[in-house]
């Protein structure tokens, strides 16, 4: 019954993508990042003031899992610290490579539906990619690289 609904959740991240929109401003960053695993594009826009991320959007193509985990994950940052982002980002990556949840006070949203993409290692990189994606944005912040779990 659970693995229903978070396939319910998935497909309506993917038929129904949040954030799915270009941002401009002076203080939006973007990285354009493709899979080289399956040829899954996006181009992710990050509002950054300080530490804190005000808004994030993407664009992009593909299957369902990136595409879903893209909205998902553009949802999640808003309104977090670069300290927060790499906190729940540590926690998603186990979360897809493993299927276990290794911090319970840790609230993934959404996200929480892609646990059982552990059990297809051919399309971990597709969950991973918005994530992938968020760390190059953030390659030169000292505070995002240096956090650790």
């Amino acid at each position: 019954m659970l693995d229903h609904i978070y396939r319910q959740v998935i497909l309506d991240h993917y038929r129904h993508k949040r954030n799915f929109k270009e941002l401009s401003g002076k203080n939006i960053l973007k990285v354009y990042y493709k899979n080289p695993t399956c040829g899954d594009v996006m181009t992710l826009f990050i509002e950054v003031e300080h530490d804190l991320v005000k808004k994030a959007s993407f664009l992009g193509e593909r299957c369902s899992i990136s595409m879903a985990s893209s909205s998902m994950m553009t949802e999640l940052i808003q309104k977090k610290s670069l300290k927060e982002i790499k906190l729940l980002r540590n926690v998603f990556e186990v979360l897809i490579r493993t299927g276990e949840l290794t911090n319970e006070k840790i609230d993934l949203g959404d996200s929480i539906s892609l646990q059982g993409v552990h059990q297809l290692k051919a399309r971990h990189n597709c969950a991973l990619m918005p994530w992938q994606a968020l760390d190059k944005v953030f390659r030169d912040e000292a505070e995002y690289k240096s956090y650790n779990k």
